[in-house]
């Protein structure tokens, strides 16, 4: 119409309609654990690497991970896309502007670190979804760009979740999961264990961190929200799944990496040199 700005269709030429579904959120709304891995090289190889796992979800970590420049998470975004892994990010602080960002690039996912108070999970909760349901603005980012039903269906498949890992967090625990708009947490033990004052080394195993931990789950149990644990090894994991938490991390792009080399160089160098010399080439 003559006088109206004139506004790119949502959706690139030859994008197929489609909604979104967060493949991990609805395994967790059925009860099921999803497991997924901590991107914190800032690689888009590693992101790719991993995307070919067939891991639930791939969290792009802009908090503690090395993703330094917008290009990088980006192009981190963009691998994750080649495989089936729901792609997730953590922000580096709960902002309005950082969320959006990520969102725009394609992350179904967002956690949100250091909520300590129903008003910082009502903020980290509207950040992620569009009027009238939050706030969130609307931008012509990828994850428009590439797909036309996306405004209207990304409100119901994003998952939002808050780390709650202060002690002024596990008192504010069912308070913060009563917060509309927020689907889940994801305890960062070793910040909780800091609050606690307790050294995140000596942390596992500590009664008054397993008491917090368990005063957090049964929190999202009472609201009927979905409690998240950052392990940092598959066992730990499925230590945690069978506790009842269902949105867990299982290791980090750099931690696989690290293994991998301490394994071979102690291949290599110890007793598994000679067996692997006698077995020819």
């Amino acid at each position: 119409r003559a006088g109206q700005p004139c506004l790119p269709k949502p959706g690139i030429r030859g994008a197929k309609k489609r909604m979104v579904v967060n493949q991990a959120l609805a395994k967790m709304r059925r009860g099921e654990p999803a497991f997924g891995y901590a991107l914190e090289m800032g690689s888009p190889v590693a992101a790719e690497v991993l995307s070919e796992s067939g891991v639930d979800f791939l969290m792009v970590d802009t908090q503690h991970g090395s993703y330094n420049n917008p290009e990088s998470t980006a192009f981190s975004f963009m691998a994750i896309s080649t495989g089936p892994s729901t792609p997730m990010a953590r922000v580096a602080a709960n902002n309005y502007t950082r969320i959006g960002r990520l969102l725009d690039e394609g992350a179904q996912g967002i956690i949100v670190p250091m909520v300590d108070t129903p008003e910082q999970a009502k903020a980290a909760a509207d950040a992620c979804r569009y009027p009238p349901a939050g706030a969130r603005s609307w931008g012509w980012g990828r994850a428009v760009r590439h797909n036309p039903e996306y405004t209207a269906t990304i409100n119901d498949q994003v998952f939002v979740a808050v780390q709650l890992e202060s002690a002024l967090a596990v008192q504010n625990a069912e308070a913060i999961m009563a917060t509309p708009g927020v689907d889940g947490c994801w305890i960062g033990p070793g910040d909780l264990a800091l609050s606690l004052g307790i050294h995140p080394s000596v942390s596992y195993g500590d009664e008054r961190h397993e008491r917090a931990i368990a005063r957090i789950l049964e929190a999202c149990r009472n609201t009927g929200k979905i409690p998240g644990f950052a392990a940092f090894t598959p066992q730990e994991a499925k230590k945690r799944a069978a506790q009842g938490f269902l949105f867990l991390t299982a290791g980090t792009d750099f931690l696989f990496m690290a293994e991998g080399v301490r394994n071979g160089v102690a291949y290599l160098y110890g007793e598994g040199a000679s067996q692997g010399a006698a077995g020819g080439n």
